[in-house]
């Protein structure tokens, strides 16, 4: 690192485990956002490690990813240097949930502690696509069983609203993490699910910090992308710009963003995540990238904070523009919506 490369700020998410408190995401992995050369991706995670951003998201459910974080570790364990640390999720399949039992778990996470060829998960955030299959306090009761055997470190939830996440804790396990979608856009977590996390010790891992890439110079004053958009990413969010009042809406952000991004000499994204780990209850963004091609600018948003007048610009819009409603990942549970129908919902057995 460079004397002028920002130092990476870090976060204690339980006792003895710091994170950066920027996260690589491992999405743009799994092939849906384009070709991923293999090699170079594994090679660029020492960039990212080396950077100080010393963790990584992934998923049972992202095709290969599990699979490269594994040889990634085990190349650097062979060559005595420190490891990365690797969030993984346990999503079963939607057409499974109604027969999820603690053998089902055991098996998904023993394939999870294969393709990483480790012994002990990191974190391991859970994931239910509907609670009208009432077996999801079971299911963490069996991921927390795993734990007490050491085969999990920790156990995190991923896209809970703030009643049912609390119904789970209630129950006996220790969620450290919620990782949920939070952004400029998307403001559904400031209600009810960081005020539960800020009382009862659990943190927040954002994902769509950025809205798949829509919050970037990229868009500033472009016309609104026409059918078939690049990739799922950009389908997926230019729905949440819909929600928060349109594309005309949208422009407004990206001009405020690009005035506070101006005067801070830094990205318009940079000043997006910045956003978002300023908020309550945050513990880290998540940041989805294939390479280490942008991490210069990845890493920008720890040299400068948000002082007042950036947010009193940004909260005149914010205020005219409340965004979706309803509970975190209300609107993707429901099947039969906008949100829902380009879900794909049972990747684990496939």
């Amino acid at each position: 690192m460079s004397a002028t490369t920002p130092t990476v700020e870090t976060m204690a998410l339980a006792p003895g485990y710091r994170i950066a408190r920027v996260i690589r995401g491992g999405w743009q992995l799994a092939g849906d956002h384009g070709p991923v050369e293999r090699e170079r991706a594994i090679a660029d995670m020492g960039v990212f490690l080396d950077a100080g951003m010393n963790t990584v998201d992934g998923a049972d459910i992202y095709t290969g990813v599990e699979d490269m974080y594994g040889a990634f570790n085990r190349a650097r364990r062979a060559a005595g240097l420190p490891r990365m640390q690797v969030h993984t999720k346990f999503v079963p399949d939607y057409a499974d949930l109604a027969t999820v039992d603690a053998a089902y778990v055991r098996r998904i996470i023993t394939r999870s502690l294969q393709r990483l060829d480790t012994d002990c998960l990191d974190l391991v955030q859970f994931h239910w696509w509907d609670y009208s299959v009432p077996r999801y306090v079971e299911t963490a009761l069996a991921l927390y069983a795993l734990q007490k055997e050491g085969l999990i470190a920790r156990i995190g939830g991923t896209n809970f609203d703030s009643a049912h996440a609390l119904e789970i804790m209630d129950a006996g396990v220790p969620l450290v993490s919620m990782q949920t979608q939070y952004s400029l856009l998307d403001r559904r977590p400031a209600h009810d699910l960081a005020p539960l996390a800020q009382g009862h010790g659990m943190q927040l891992l954002c994902y769509g910090t950025l809205a798949g890439g829509f919050l970037t110079e990229h868009w500033l004053g472009e016309p609104e992308p026409q059918a078939p958009l690049a990739n799922r990413s950009l389908v997926k969010y230019l729905l949440i710009i819909d929600e928060f009042g349109g594309w005309a809406a949208f422009q407004s952000l990206l001009q405020a963003l690009d005035q506070i991004a101006r005067r801070h000499a830094v990205s318009l994204s940079s000043v997006a995540v910045r956003w978002v780990l300023e908020q309550p209850g945050v513990a880290a963004a998540i940041v989805g990238a294939r390479y280490a091609d942008r991490l210069n600018s990845t890493l920008e948003v720890f040299r400068f904070a948000l002082d007042a007048a950036d947010h009193t610009l940004l909260q005149v819009i914010l205020d005219a523009c409340p965004g979706p409603a309803g509970a975190p990942y209300s609107l993707e549970r429901d099947k039969t919506g906008p949100h829902g129908r380009i879900m794909k919902y049972n990747l684990n057995n496939s």
